[in-house]
């Protein structure tokens, strides 16, 4: 998960601007949006945020790994739409941003077994979760890793599953043939390995800074 001063930045339109703030945030989501400023932390934005909770119900999905815990402003949105049985296992190295999210999911009512924290680096994590037995994965990680993450997803992910990568247009970078930048570099590579080899339906949607979603066919 990119700090807010490493992100790129660019100017989007009024439409985007729109419907990024379509759905109203609440206010656990906004005290956890606080806290990730106090922490340097950058969330997924307002409209990501609605993106995950429409695909989390639509998924119908109960069981989902997320990387980048954050603040919680992601697992909130996860678990609301994963409903009453659904449970996130999220991972992030920062002890202290997750202890913030602790914080949002109990604010939010949301019962602490929905919710389990792994504190450590993802891809020392994610080889130990299970083959095949999670609906939906998020990767909003360290984005240079993407790759290794990718391979760790279709394996986790069931048939039908759901892989949502954030920042997947990088603010345009990953338009731009002179960004050889290793985070660009790396979202252009999920990019294609995704549209290309054959193990998903993929499409890409310009919420927030990008979100790739595919399902793993096979």
């Amino acid at each position: 998960m990119p700090t807010p001063s490493s992100r790129p930045s660019s100017k989007q339109p009024a439409s985007w601007a729109y419907a990024e703030q379509f759905v109203p945030e609440d206010e656990v989501l906004q005290r956890a949006r606080a806290r990730a400023a106090d922490l340097g932390v950058d969330p997924v934005s307002p409209g990501v945020a609605a993106t995950l909770t429409v695909l989390a119900a639509a998924a119908r999905a109960r069981t989902v790994v997320e990387v980048g815990t954050g603040t919680g402003v992601s697992l909130l949105s996860l678990l609301r739409g994963a409903g009453e049985d659904g449970v996130v296992t999220t991972i992030d190295p920062d002890g202290e941003a997750q202890r913030a999210a602790r914080e949002a999911v109990a604010e939010d009512g949301i019962r602490s077994n929905r919710a389990r924290f792994i504190n450590g680096r993802a891809l020392e994590v994610l080889p130990r979760l299970t083959d095949a037995a999670y609906d939906l994965v998020l990767l909003d990680g360290d984005e240079r890793e993407n790759a290794a993450y990718l391979e760790q997803a279709h394996r986790l992910l069931r048939t039908g599953g759901l892989l949502v990568v954030d920042d997947a247009l990088w603010r345009g970078r990953v338009l731009d043939p002179a960004a050889r930048d290793a985070s660009t570099a790396a979202h252009r590579e999920v990019a294609r390995v995704v549209l290309e080899d054959g193990n998903w339906f993929p499409t890409l949607v310009p919420s927030g800074d990008g979100l790739l979603l595919a399902v793993k066919n096979g």
